[in-house]
């Protein structure tokens, strides 16, 4: 399949769609998160981005590679988005657990 993607010019264009997929699902997973854990999860995505990093640079195939390092940096915004999260509940902009 690469073959064809690099054949075809599209790497950049599946990076491109693979990245804005990623970022979508995190989303949501970070707000699940907040409202089930709260901030306390924050290091679940430290690991993950940690993980990525290690996995981007093993992996020779830059298709492969770069949506790693998308994965792995879209994990350490999420802790920011966590916090952020957080405030947002405070300001009844999302529903808080009871």
């Amino acid at each position: 399949m690469i073959e064809f993607v690099g054949a075809h010019n599209l790497t950049g264009l599946l990076i491109g769609l693979f990245t804005f997929l990623i970022i979508g699902v995190f989303h949501p997973i970070v707000i699940k998160s907040e409202y089930h854990f709260g901030v306390k999860c924050w290091w679940v995505f430290l690991l993950m981005g940690i993980g990525g990093l290690v996995a981007a640079m093993l992996v020779h195939e830059v298709f492969y590679s770069s949506l790693l390092g998308v994965f792995a940096f879209s994990s350490f915004w999420s802790i920011i988005e966590l916090f952020q999260q957080r405030e947002r509940v405070r300001k009844g902009w999302f529903p808080k657990k009871k």
